[in-house]
């Protein structure tokens, strides 16, 4: 059986202090984020989630963002080193959680950089973004980690957005999703469905055809409704001024054993 564990990271205080790069800063409402955070939790839980709180940081802005921080495959848990220097302090907990639930843990180390929200699974296939975030040392030190494990390691030009998970993620079936003017290649995916909306490029699968998807994209929900999906909305809107998604913010780990 697998497990549905998913790591999670209360916003800190200074959370309206996160970093943009690719779109223009607005204000951020921190109580309304909580909530938005809080609800987030719950309909992980609600899908039958086990819901693993991370020690916060709240000295690091972007901590609630916490896939950047690690990357999973089968049990081995990949700790990133952050493109960013700001939020290079995310780590240390998020390696204590996993190490805790049992993951062997391996590291990124310098001159690497890696950020998890660049790193796209789809069955075996590991997607990589090779960008803003993400150097080619991460990229190599990602594939000497992974490969070992049967892992198919395919590296991902990403210029137009954050992160590879900013531009597409992946259907239940391996279909990958994509607002194609925010796609670099679109033809390096096998099957490549384009969304009418930048934030329907993003769904957190939850199991038995569930998607979690932000309330933002309407058009892509009714899309992937009509294609046999059950798309579960959450509005984060206060997160999605920091350039953050609903794959953000937190870790599915499916592949522990126990």
């Amino acid at each position: 059986m697998p497990s549905r564990k998913a790591l999670i990271r209360r916003p800190g205080p200074r959370l309206a202090e996160g970093l943009v790069t690719h779109i223009e800063r607005e204000p951020v409402d921190v109580d309304l984020a909580v909530e938005q955070w809080e609800a987030y939790a719950e309909a992980l839980r609600t899908h039958g989630w086990e819901t693993v709180e991370v020690e916060p940081a709240d000295d690091c802005p972007d901590a609630v963002f916490v896939e950047d921080a690690v990357v999973v495959f089968r049990n081995v848990a990949l700790i990133s080193r952050p493109g960013a220097e700001s939020r290079r302090g995310e780590t240390a907990g998020v390696e204590e959680a996993v190490a805790r639930l049992g993951c062997s843990v391996n590291w990124i180390w310098e001159p690497g950089t890696l950020d998890g929200g660049d790193v796209l699974k789809v069955g075996d296939t590991v997607y990589v973004g090779r960008g803003g975030r993400t150097n080619a040392a991460g990229l190599q030190q990602l594939r000497a980690a992974f490969e070992p494990l049967g892992a198919r390691v395919v590296a991902v030009p990403v210029s137009k957005v954050l992160h590879l998970k900013s531009a597409v993620t992946a259907l239940p079936d391996g279909t990958v999703i994509g607002h194609e003017p925010l796609v670099d290649t679109p033809s390096l995916f096998p099957g490549f469905l384009p969304v009418p909306e930048e934030s329907g490029a993003h769904v957190v699968l939850l199991g038995d055809g569930k998607l979690l998807m932000a309330a933002s994209a309407p058009k892509t929900a009714e899309l992937l409704a009509d294609l046999g999906h059950a798309p579960v909305l959450v509005d984060i809107s206060e997160f999605e001024k920091l350039e953050g998604c609903v794959t953000c913010l937190s870790v599915r780990l499916r592949g522990l054993y126990g």
